[in-house]
């Protein structure tokens, strides 16, 4: 696997690669992100990854200097993995000077959810992956469907802008006891990290009620979210919403998906599942 610092390198090295598959992340890697490189590898020559953990998608209250880097083992990993070339940037090459060109979603997709929570989260994250796209330059991307909000507002903004790749969803990957696999786990105690698995539980509890036809969908939020308090969880959210927009169902056919967001201990978990 070759290394790249700089834009120059990895443009040179993109210039002989054939059909190119990449998957940026922001490191700290675990199973579900090796599952994406493998994914990429069956539908490309060779697969880009990319390590940047990028500064304009988080927020002032949130872990942007304390966020793992674990660049050594990550590189191990995607070796193992058959990357043909990692992308790994300092904040000086990806942002030579001040960011002043920034993408703005669609209001309507970033003030709900996660944005509501997270307000510049998405403008950071469709910057950088917009920045990124136009680095490598792939005929694909490929993005985890655990970040269900994310991956709807880029691949708007790939269809919009007119990006020439395709976008690729690639599945949550769960842990034995259903928890989704995230970087931010490593902050769980061993305590927690026995508890956070109720949240998975809650989501399938509310889809297995809507397939027997309750659609009552506020009654079935409410007692997740009072749930989730009662063991010492902090709820943002737990939400059926439409897949196609993440807005609240008005069909009775409209495909849906549930949605979560809550705090445990000091670490916040998300989670989805598609009904």
């Amino acid at each position: 696997m070759q290394i790249h610092t700089t834009i120059e390198s990895l443009r040179a090295a993109r210039k002989t690669a054939g059909r190119v598959a990449f998957v940026p992340t922001m490191g700290n890697l675990h199973e579900g992100h090796i599952t994406l490189m493998r994914q990429a590898g069956e539908k490309a020559d060779a697969v880009i990854a990319s390590i940047f953990v990028n500064r304009l998608q988080f927020g002032p209250r949130e872990d942007f200097n304390s966020y793992p880097r674990t660049l050594a083992a990550d590189c191990e990993k995607l070796e193992a993995a058959g990357v043909a070339h990692l992308f790994a940037p300092d904040e000086g090459v990806m942002y030579p000077e001040p960011q002043h060109y920034h993408v703005d979603p669609a209001p309507a997709q970033i003030s709900i959810l996660e944005g509501e929570f997270r307000p510049g989260h998405f403008r950071g994250v469709a910057t950088v992956v917009l920045k990124l796209l136009n680095i490598v330059q792939p005929d694909l991307a490929l993005f985890g469907k655990k970040d269900y909000q994310q991956l709807m507002v880029l691949r708007n903004m790939v269809h919009q802008l007119a990006i020439p790749v395709e976008v690729m969803p690639g599945e949550t990957v769960r842990a034995e006891d259903g928890l989704a696999l995230s970087s931010r786990n490593g902050y769980l105690s061993p305590e927690e990290r026995a508890e956070a698995p109720r949240l998975y539980r809650q989501l399938l509890r509310i889809c297995e009620a809507v397939r027997r036809g309750d659609h009552d969908f506020l009654k079935l939020e409410t007692e997740a979210v009072a749930e989730l308090a009662a063991h010492g969880w902090k709820p943002d959210y737990i939400a059926v919403r439409r897949r196609a927009d993440l807005q609240p169902p008005v069909h009775a056919d409209d495909p849906l998906v549930v949605l979560a967001a809550a705090k445990l201990g000091r670490t916040r978990l998300i989670d989805n599942i598609e009904i």
